[in-house]
């Protein structure tokens, strides 16, 4: 029984509450149907594919992976693998599915296997291609599926055989590391670019990404529990070094082939392609240091590239969903820094101002755009709608959805149907629900979406503030229960606190896990300090160069700022973070051993040259032109690692030996140096575990144990 089990079984069982729980959503253009992907419990992985039909008000599974299979265990290519762990997916079954312009054809793999449903009957079947098949994608008009396979795009006749095309590659590799419609790392770790290959409106022709992986240096990742496997050889191009090189060509379905030609030398990031009815195919490329971005159309005869809009800033450009975009006549919709504010354009016109901080394009109507940001609050993030021409307020914005409470939102919508998606502290979970966007701005619920997530066993409680003179956002938990009488307590620090991370939000299940090692005696405090997202673009860009220093600064005037107003023991604090929050504990034990007096390190990034070209390059530099950058901001630089024996502060070092993304080698390096100055310290490998923890004994149990060392070292009963 859920009411049985404890929080830390609960919470790895379900994945974080995940399963269950409707997601990855699409409508139809006629407004009759809305597809989506959910499993059928709280704890079952396998994702299935549902159809809502709107106008029947039913729901029907079309497509179950357990039939499809015949209850068959999946098994998944190296390339779906990678393709998983760069999206952070865990679960299983359907995780993920594309679909034709009428979303009346739904693809999708499993175990390498293509198969296509038929969203208005339900009906599932599968296509004979040539697998591993990885990211199937329906033409727009339903005839074909484009898919990679073996470094290969191929394509494949929905009904066998349509003008004779039968299954055939459409590009074949020309070198021993050279893939086609595949993203490269660098684009699915850090652009969220995950998708190699794009199809023209009228289906005749798929404009893909050639990758050469040739100029990557090669590293391997070996797993010392199994000395008799093999290790795994990747390409990592870390900080400094070559990047894989990535152009563009259209393949014809009639054999013909066309290369995409831009200065590849000045702008070799590809970080985003959209190809729709409304203009010509548009790219965002980018400069290796990120301080310079194009905004290219191409000729779809020529392969030839014009500018369109050119931008560049002195500390970075950021990137961001659904942007650029055209709307239904031909004008550019991006997002951009301007006058102190992020703010949404159409053409040259901006739609917004402060004090909005735009974060994502979600859809692009006729009259209108919609988009997701953030408010004169960081935490609370709503969808709005800004008008560019026809009805409504003639450029003005307003909110969609739920009203007056803060919540974290989201939205997909076709025609004047959406699906707008909405947590808030109030629930658990989130509420998916089926609107009418109408042109006046009216909105009416059509429909909810059911979810099958579990209930949380505990309720979390935080307070959200603002501390200090930087208002500092903070979320602070305190133990189910207390009472002003109990006294101080110990503090927990648990911020992730670094870029593309922002934890203090509006939303119920995102403080759980705080507020389960607050019921275990703690006071919990979550901080996002600068370089967060949502506040606004110089809040983020403000660790430019400096980005362990000023992360740590926050943290600690956070914790001081909010001492005087919550019961805080001073005397004992602790820290803990995982990925960049693991970097941050580490440098908060070892420098400012004054404030904290234990840290649980995870999977941290210790030695700055061994992280990514695309995001250590963004905040450090290149680190041939700015080494005493990289060597201020490293943990196994600091001189804190030779300090006086009395200085010294426990440390968990908690690292997966199968990661590929921050690879065990940083927690073996700090290891190393904490052991040769003289510093005891525990380590916890995981072995298997990559970046992610989704087993459910290794996320439970991590919990656990890190609960035993912080009561240990803070001399809690």
């Amino acid at each position: 029984m859920t009411g049985q089990l404890s929080f830390p079984r609960q919470h790895a069982r379900t994945q974080r509450f995940t399963l269950g729980a409707p997601r990855d959503y699409a409508v139809s253009p006629d407004g009759a149907r809305v597809v989506f992907l959910r499993s059928p419990s709280g704890t079952d992985r396998a994702q299935r594919l549902w159809v809502l039909n709107l106008n029947e008000g039913r729901e029907f599974a079309a497509a179950d992976p357990s039939t499809l299979l015949a209850g068959a265990d999946e098994e998944l290519s190296p390339q779906e693998r990678a393709r998983r762990e760069r999206s952070r997916e865990g679960s299983a079954g359907i995780i993920g599915y594309a679909v034709d312009s009428a979303v009346e054809l739904a693809s999708f793999t499993l175990s390498g296997r293509l198969f296509v449903s038929e969203l208005r009957a339900g009906t599932t079947r599968e296509l004979p291609a040539r697998g591993p098949v990885v990211d199937p994608r329906p033409s727009p008009d339903g005839r074909y599926v484009a898919y990679a396979a073996e470094g290969r795009l191929r394509v494949i006749a929905v009904d066998g055989a349509a003008d004779g095309h039968g299954d055939r590659a459409l590009a074949e590799p020309d070198g021993p590391e050279v893939t086609w419609g595949l993203a490269e790392f660098i684009a699915a770790e850090e652009m969220a670019r995950h998708r190699g290959f794009w199809w023209s409106p009228e289906s005749d022709r798929v404009l893909a990404a050639r990758v050469d992986e040739s100029p990557v240096r090669r590293w391997w990742i070996a797993d010392p529990a199994h000395p008799d496997r093999e290790p795994a050889r990747i390409a990592y191009p870390a900080a400094g070094t070559p990047n894989a090189k990535v152009t563009l060509a259209f393949l014809g379905l009639d054999g013909a082939r066309t290369d995409v030609t831009w200065d590849t030398e000045r702008y070799p990031y590809l970080a985003r392609v959209h190809w729709s009815a409304a203009g010509p195919p548009l790219l965002l490329v980018q400069s290796r240091d990120q301080r310079a971005q194009r905004y290219l159309t191409v000729d779809t005869e020529t392969g030839a590239t014009s500018t369109v809009h050119a931008e560049e800033d002195a500390v970075w450009l950021e990137l961001f969903p659904g942007s650029p975009a055209w709307t239904p006549d031909g004008r550019l919709v991006r997002i951009a820094d301007e006058g102190g504010a992020r703010k949404l354009f159409v053409g040259d016109r901006p739609l917004t101002a402060a004090p909005l901080h735009v974060r994502a394009v979600l859809d692009i109507g006729e009259d209108d755009v919609l988009f997701a940001a953030s408010g004169t609050q960081a935490h609370d993030i709503g969808v709005y709608r800004a008008w560019f021409r026809g009805s409504g307020d003639q450029g003005g914005w307003e909110r969609v959805g739920e009203r007056p409470h803060p919540t974290v939102s989201s939205a997909v919508r076709s025609g004047e149907v959406a699906v707008l998606s909405q947590a808030s502290l109030e629930r658990p979970g989130v509420r998916a629900e089926v609107v009418r966007l109408a042109a006046d701005g009216s909105e009416k619920t059509l429909a909810t979406i059911g979810s099958y997530a579990e209930e949380p066993v505990l309720t979390a409680r935080p307070r959200l503030v603002l501390a200090g003179e930087r208002e500092i956002p903070c979320a602070v938990l305190l133990p189910s229960g207390y009472t002003e009488g109990d006294g101080p307590l110990p503090v927990l620090l648990d911020p992730y606190g670094g870029p593309h991370g922002q934890r203090v939000v509006a939303a119920h299940n995102a403080h759980l896990t705080s507020q389960w090692f607050a019921d275990q005696g703690f006071a919990v405090l979550v901080a996002d300090g600068r370089g967060t997202p949502g506040r606004s673009p110089a809040w983020e860009k403000a660790v430019s160069r400096t980005i362990g220093e000023v992360v740590l600064a926050d943290q600690v005037a956070a914790l001081h700022a909010l001492a005087g107003s919550f019961p805080l023991d001073l005397t004992r604090v602790a820290i803990r973070g995982w990925s960049f929050g693991g970097y941050l504990a580490a440098l908060a034990a070892l420098r400012r051993p004054d404030v904290f007096h234990a840290a649980v390190v995870g999977a941290p990034v210790t030695d700055l040259r061994l992280y990514d070209t695309h995001y250590q390059e963004r905040y450090l530099g290149h680190p041939d032109e700015e080494p005493a950058v990289y060597a201020t901001n490293s943990v196994l630089t600091d001189e804190g690692l030779s300090g006086a024996a009395d200085q010294h502060r426990p440390m968990l070092i908690v690292h997966g030996l199968a990661d590929d993304n921050v690879v065990v080698a940083h927690s073996l390096r700090l290891s190393s140096a904490l052991l040769a100055a003289g510093r005891p310290h525990e380590v916890l490998p995981l072995s298997g575990v990559t970046h992610m923890t989704p087993q459910e004994q290794v996320a439970e149990n991590l919990l656990l144990l890190q609960v035993d060392f912080l009561k240990r070292h803070l001399g809690m009963a």
